[in-house]
């Protein structure tokens, strides 16, 4: 299993701080859920069925015109290499791991390229990966160059998935509503947006037919009848859409300067999440957990994501972290 964010219980035992003590911003979700429904209990006692709105609501909210919800986009990623023949696959990276790891698990050749590498290697691809804005990195392509990019590749037979697990924030950024074409697939992650992972939503906009093709290695039953009435009910609620995109924004822009002002520029960001690269990550790192806040380290890249903190008391915090931190390298 590759290291992910939030494994907070994790980080308790290994810094001897109670769970409820931490400040966790390793895991680049909003900080403010949503709230949650209420649930009927025919809903708990019924199979789920496909046809109670989640799917025309899901639509709706992406400007897309088919979808298929899954068990949070990691089952897309694990599914989606199981629909071609063995080919060359490209992830533009850094990105989220599970990616690469997916395809190479089901034998594809992967290269892993940089932004400015894709253009040399497209042509020789038959599936190229991108994840926008992407993680961690907070890089964000147009939707003009990924199109381009998609053209290319589907002119002879191949696919340009773009995970968009971090665009709720920008959805003018967003190839969702193109996502009828062959050869595009986008995905999209529920939790992190709507502060919600713990459900375990996500979806996927491609074409019809290659949907029912996923749909087929998905199973009946993915989606718990609970989650589908909880995920329509956010998925409709249009005045906290627009709060929740201004909150993101706003509190991203702060951690941002926060950052700045500590000496800690960060190289990248979206409205998720900040990201810093440092030779210190690991030392400051483990200076803030052992202070109960936790980040996300990337060792291979000497780097942090840091999520955003969730009100005034978190920013102070991470502030004094900080602060401490200077003393104690002087």
């Amino acid at each position: 299993m590759l290291e992910h964010g939030g494994r907070l219980r994790n980080a308790a035992r290994q810094y001897g701080i109670a769970e409820a003590d931490w400040l966790d911003l390793s895991s680049g979700l909003a900080p403010w859920p949503f709230d949650i429904p209420t649930i009927p209990l025919r809903v708990w006692a019924r199979l789920p069925e496909t046809d109670d709105g989640l799917e025309q609501a899901a639509c709706d909210y992406y400007e897309a015109a088919h979808v298929l919800p899954v068990a949070g986009s990691q089952m897309a990623i694990q599914l989606l290499p199981r629909l071609r023949r063995i080919g060359k696959v490209g992830v533009l990276s850094p990105c989220y791991a599970e990616h690469a790891e997916a395809w190479r698990r089901s034998g594809y050749i992967v290269r892993e390229v940089l932004e400015a590498e894709v253009d040399f290697f497209l042509d020789s691809l038959d599936v190229l990966v991108v994840v926008n804005p992407n993680n961690p990195t907070g890089l964000s392509l147009s939707p003009e160059r990924l199109l381009d990019w998609h053209a290319r590749l589907a002119q002879r037979g191949g696919w340009l998935v773009v995970d968009e697990a971090f665009m709720d924030v920008t959805p003018q950024l967003s190839l969702a509503a193109h996502a009828h074409q062959v050869g595009l697939i986008v995905l999209r992650s529920f939790g992190k947006f709507f502060g919600l992972a713990g459900v375990r939503l996500g979806f996927v906009l491609a074409e019809r037919r290659l949907l029912k093709l996923l749909a087929e290695q998905v199973g009946p039953w993915a989606i718990s009848g609970p989650t589908r009435v909880l995920g329509q009910a956010c998925l409709l609620d249009t005045e906290a859409h627009a709060r929740q995109r201004l909150r993101c924004e706003q509190t991203s822009q702060r951690l941002a300067l926060t950052l700045e002002r500590h000496g800690f520029t960060p190289q990248g960001g979206c409205g998720l999440f900040q990201w810093l690269i440092t030779e210190h990550a690991q030392a400051l790192h483990d200076f803030m957990a052992h202070r109960g806040i936790l980040l996300r380290l990337f060792t291979h890249t000497s780097s942090l994501r840091f999520g955003l903190p969730a009100d005034d008391a978190e920013f102070s915090r991470l502030e004094q972290a900080f602060e401490a931190y200077a003393k104690d390298i002087r």
